[in-house]
């Protein structure tokens, strides 16, 4: 059998060149047999395959048994870093400098960055740890190759190493070499990664780092909503995620004066943007992504909550646009105490969006007690058609609008104190994935720039293991400044956006790998322990994170509009949550340097979602307990078999790892609470989201939130979802004072209907199922919360 070499020649296959080559990849893997990947690469290899397939195919032969073996995880990326190598070096490409100066000759670095990179050159190649690219799971590094290294625009060649993107990445944002080569090893570390924009594009010749994008709603006119959409398009046009409300936009057969026709509402306008969102491919890496917010009084709220269905008339469908219920306090009362709610039109109550808390409250009980309301429903019927688009869709997130406002560093409690620039400082949305809350209106589009910290890198000592706080903080400490550098390289899209974050400089410092730290100290999900340690670690963050911005205040100077902000007047997050810290001494010594020099930043910690950059740093994404301890996962690189190699390291170590085992994981989809051979403490601590209460992760999220001064992608998951035990825990969740959460997450989709729908389809058991309508399902868990099992 032959193979044909780059260079075209054909030669012999030694099988001891293909061995040879997978054992050095494999040094140091317990459990990993290189044999085994040699014959069975060898055993699919097609006469006259060339080289580069060759190596393919072992990488993938190698992920193949990563379900027997999780070491095999890191064989298979050490294996496509040897790939991705070759590809870099037969290009001529030896050094890093050398990377970047090509890149610059084809059209993708930035002239700053190449200076940069060639003043500093002897440093920046010696910093370089190739070393590193052994230390990717296969999935992670996949993803890096095929979707965040920079490749040639004609032969789409990758012309960087996973080490020179890092590197890439730090010298884009640095202001000195030692700078850059300290970042660089923290993120070639994987133990903190910046959000996807700025890993595409930081160094590149379009600067544009920042993640999220929030617009208030469009003013009530043609000229309004069309600039709206232009906006969103640009802003989609470079990667950023969108969140905008429609709060603003008149009803559907509101008289439209200039032509005495009636309006059609807001759903022909979301399905045209909806078509424009898909439309803008975000950079050629994505489709852009938008999340719409409504608040709950609009008149076209019923409508709103169907755009998500896939029945009914498409051509008032969005499969496109994600959408959030902006919900006020006053509605949950009513919902609690079973009360009327009255839907106005926009145009004639427009102050209602701009108002918050009690004057939000006072306003609308004077627009009802003047009969502005188009209708009134009762509140528990809205509530309930809410919690069945959740039960069906996973969407129409519910988000709270009061706790919002009320907890926002840049909202004030007073009305007349609440104005920039004669625009009034309200919150009127969260963004594409609920971890953002910021000020927002017609001259102000809010920005954030993200990063995520792997909280499993600081767990210490195997034997003994321990959270090194110390170390987390240390590193909140270097990277505050990072991410409060990218608003001032950062390229805006539209002004608006540019002005918001130039006056308020927030930032987004977010978590992953909770999870992760859990599985090491052997500690279930909703334990005692595991709450504590959770909210400690929230608290490290957010204090270490403001420390840092007053130190940049001291350094720049606070933030433009720093005076009207809450920290100003001497509160910070956990006192808008009523909540003590655990060192009153340092928070103390804190806030007076908060009172001397000011913060940077108004805003500092936001966990988002990190689907992506958790991979790349292989670990479980942000603050979620994992899904299942064995799974497919499915990306725009490919579909990839995952496993907990937490579990399976404790099942080698008691003797319970073979293929019985294997078999009966695979048996349960990825459960071990029915596996008879699974002792009782491992069957705690791996227990997946469908077998935590959804009560204990809201409660761990509560406790975070005081620590959080924006919010948290927070999903709740839900197996069998039905009316009754959703609103028992969107309720809890609001009286926990959770600013926002994220999708339902429920399985298998083919069951909702059942729980959800009344039905007369027989039961498993050959009865009938007992049939309920919504209200009555709603009704008895808000009067009867003790007998809703969801949140127990």
């Amino acid at each position: 059998m032959r193979v044909r070499k780059r260079n075209g020649d054909l030669e012999q296959v030694d099988v001891n060149k293909i061995v040879n080559a997978v054992a050095r990849c494999a040094e140091g893997l317990k459990g990993v047999d290189p044999m085994r990947v040699a014959t069975r690469t060898i055993s699919a290899l097609a006469d006259g395959a060339t080289t580069q397939e060759l190596d393919e195919l072992s990488i993938r032969t190698a992920a193949g048994f990563i379900v027997e073996e999780p070491r095999y995880s890191r064989l298979a990326g050490r294996l496509l870093a040897t790939y991705i190598d070759k590809e870099v070096r037969n290009q001529n490409i030896p050094w890093f400098t050398e990377s970047v100066t090509r890149g610059h000759e084809l059209g993708v670095i930035g002239d700053s960055a190449l200076t940069f990179v060639l003043d500093n050159a002897s440093t920046l190649n010696a910093a370089i740890n190739s070393d590193r690219d052994r230390n990717f799971e296969f999935f992670g590094l996949r993803t890096v190759y095929d979707r965040y290294l920079l490749r040639h625009p004609e032969t789409r060649e990758v012309i960087e190493t996973p080490q020179y993107f890092f590197l890439r990445v730090a010298c884009g944002l640095s202001q000195n070499v030692d700078e850059a080569v300290a970042f660089y090893d923290l993120m070639s570390s994987l133990a903190y990664l910046p959000s996807s924009p700025t890993l595409f594009n930081s160094g590149t010749t379009h600067q544009q780092l920042s993640s999220c994008y929030l617009l208030d709603s469009p003013e009530d006119s043609l000229e309004g909503i069309y600039k709206r959409y232009t906006d969103i398009a640009q802003l989609s046009k470079f990667a950023g995620g969108i969140g905008v409300a429609w709060h603003r936009i008149r009803s559907k057969g509101s008289l439209i004066q200039g032509t005495n026709g009636l309006s059609n509402g807001i759903v022909p306008w979301l399905k045209t943007l909806d078509s424009s969102v898909a439309a803008v491919n975000q950079g050629g890496r994505r489709k852009g992504a938008a999340c719409i917010y409504l608040e709950t009084w609009h008149d076209d709220i019923e409508e709103f909550l169907e755009l998500k269905q896939n029945t009914g008339d498409h051509a008032r469908r969005t499969h496109n646009l994600n959408i959030a219920n902006w919900v006020p306090d006053l509605f949950m009362e009513r919902v609690e105490n079973n009360w009327k709610w009255s839907l106005f039109d926009p145009k004639k109550v427009p102050h209602l969006t701009d108002l918050f808390g009690e004057e939000f409250e006072k306003a609308y009980i004077e627009a009802e007690e003047a009969e502005l309301f188009e209708r009134q429903i009762d509140a528990r019927d809205l509530y309930s058609k809410m919690m069945r688009t959740l039960a069906e869709t996973g969407n129409g997130w519910m988000t709270f609008k009061d706790s919002s406002n009320l907890k926002c560093n840049q909202t004030s409690n007073l009305h007349k104190d609440n104005e920039t620039n004669g625009e009034t400082r309200v919150v009127h949305l969260s963004n594409l994935c609920t971890e953002i809350i910021e000020v927002t209106n017609q001259s102000e589009t809010a920005v954030c720039n993200l990063g995520s910290l792997n909280l499993g890198s600081f767990v210490k000592n195997e034997e003994a293991p321990t959270f090194d706080f110390e170390e987390l903080g240390k590193t909140v400490r270097q990277v505050v400044p990072f991410l409060d550098r990218v608003i001032d390289i950062n390229f805006y899209p539209i002004n608006e956006a540019g002005n918001s974050n130039n006056q308020w400089r927030p930032v987004g410092l977010g978590m992953m790998g909770l999870q992760d730290v859990f599985f090491k100290m052997q500690i279930p999900f909703d334990s005692d322990k595991a709450r504590e340690i959770s909210a400690r670690i929230s608290e490290e963050i957010y204090y270490n994170a403001l420390w840092s911005s007053t130190e940049l205040a001291e350094l720049n100077g606070p933030h433009e509009t720093y005076a009207l902000t809450r920290a100003s007047q001497g509160d910070l997050q956990f006192d808008l949550w009523g909540v003590e810290p655990t060192d009153k001494e340092r928070w103390e010594n804190l806030r007076n340097r908060v009172s001397e020099h000011g913060l940077r930043n108004s805003l500092m910690i936001a966990i988002a979602p990190t689907a992506t950059i958790a991979s790349i740093a292989g670990c479980y994404e942000c603050i979620e307990p994992q899904v299942s301890n064995l799974f497919k996962r499915e990306t725009l690189s490919g579909e990839f078999m995952q496993i907990n190699k937490y579990l399976v390291k404790e099942l080698q170590e008691r003797n319970l790892w073979d293929e019985e085992m294997r078999t009966e994981l695979i048996r349960n989809e990825g459960s071990v609470q029915t596996v008879e051979r699974i002792p009782v403490d491992l069957k705690e601590v791996y227990r997946t989201a469908w077998e935590i209460p959804m009560k204990s992760l809201i409660e761990m999220a509560a406790d975070r939130g005081a620590y959080i001064d924006q919010s948290q992608s927070l999903n709740l998951f839900m197996e069998s979802p039905n009316i009754g035990k959703l609103s028992s825990m969107y309720m809890y969740a609001w009286k926990q004072g959770i600013k926002t959460t994220y999708y339902l997450r429920s399985r298998p989709a083919t069951r909702i209907n059942q729980t959800t729908v009344s039905s007369n389809m027989p039961s498993p058991d050959g009865g009938t199922n007992q049939s309920f309508k919504d209200e009555d399902e709603l009704a008895c868990s808000l009067e009867n919360p003790e007998s809703c099992d969801s949140c127990q």
